[in-house]
């Protein structure tokens, strides 16, 4: 007699009233396995639920899009001049830097204007300066803005708009300074409500921008006059003399320079055009509706099942009381 048939005698033959023997297992407890067809069903049978969540969020996403007020941007991509004094003089660096640097010349190249320029660009001075002169506090602020009153719609005086405030708006929400790596091109940005208001405010920035660089220039030019004149009476050697005319002849050729042109640091390569009415950046209306749209399907899908699993406790409840 083989061991298996030995194993099942006592399996037959045990008396009732006993215990199974130990190898003895009862059978495997099926468990309830969902399948793909189980959710198909759960979805087709609440495909009306699934419909008005969808349709729900998707009017949601249409009527936030529509009443967002739109911004629009309006930009400007410019060049930093050089100057074609800077190669002749930089030859002189290794000779008489000292004596130039003592007037005040600057004869290491074109990089320290550019940076010079695109740090006033975006300095606190120059946006305050420009905020004050153009009176865009209240246009900044304009939510808080009565304009029927003329006065703050404040709750507390604390809470009236500063001109650090305006500062930190402006510069954070709406201008942005991009410079290119390989081509050294500039690109200044305006976002606002208004596309006429931003394209203006483009173009009144670089205007700036250039005149400001553009009177630095001159006025530092008239102090290294000053500084190289006196030091050409103190000396009499010809090397030191030439040396001077030259840089002085440099420093009257920047004034010169200065005051022929208006795009002193920045030549505008395309100028800031008013944006379209339909070309709003933000918001992104149709982006806005299919993301409605994608997540109301998913939230009326996730509304089905739990409905449907609700349901299912509920019929085993009442089925088991």
């Amino acid at each position: 007699m083989n061991e298996n048939s030995q194993n099942q005698r006592p399996h037959q033959q045990h008396p009732q009233g006993y215990p199974p023997p130990l190898y003895y297992y009862p059978p495997p407890y099926e468990e309830d396995e969902i399948n793909l067809l189980d959710l198909w069903r759960v979805i087709w049978g609440s495909k009306w639920l699934i419909m008005s969540i969808t349709v729900l969020c998707t009017g949601i996403a249409v009527t936030a899009a529509l009443l967002m007020t739109p911004i629009y941007r309006s930009e400007v991509l410019m060049a930093p001049v050089t100057d074609e004094q800077s190669s002749r003089l930089s030859s002189m660096a290794g000779q008489f830097g000292g004596l130039a640097a003592l007037a005040g010349i600057n004869i290491g190249g074109d990089s320290g204007s550019k940076d010079e320029a695109i740090a006033l660009l975006k300095s606190r001075a120059l946006t305050e300066q420009f905020i004050k002169d153009e009176k865009l506090l209240t246009v900044l602020f304009y939510k808080d803005w009565d304009a029927e009153n003329k006065k703050w719609d404040v709750k507390n005086k604390d809470d009236i708009p500063t001109m650090g405030d305006a500062y930190r708006k402006f510069n954070e929400d709406i201008r942005i300074v991009s410079v290119d790596r390989k081509t050294g091109l500039v690109t200044l940005a305006i976002e606002w409500t208004d596309p006429k208001l931003a394209a203006n405010w483009a173009a009144e920035l670089v205007t700036r921008v250039n005149s400001q660089m553009r009177d630095r220039a001159i006025t530092d030019a008239k102090k290294s006059l000053q500084y190289l004149n006196k030091e050409l009476n103190k000396t009499s050697a010809v090397e030191m003399v030439e040396a001077i005319y030259s840089l002085i002849e440099g420093q009257i050729k920047t004034i010169m320079f200065a005051n022929v042109r208006d795009e002193y640091s920045f030549k505008l390569i395309d100028p800031p055009v008013v944006a379209d009415l339909d070309d709003e950046i933000w918001p992104k209306k149709k982006l806005m509706v299919a993301i409605g749209c994608l997540v109301g399907f998913f939230l009326g899908v996730c509304v089905a099942f739990i409905v449907n699993l609700a349901k299912q406790n509920s019929y085993r409840e009442n089925g088991s009381s």
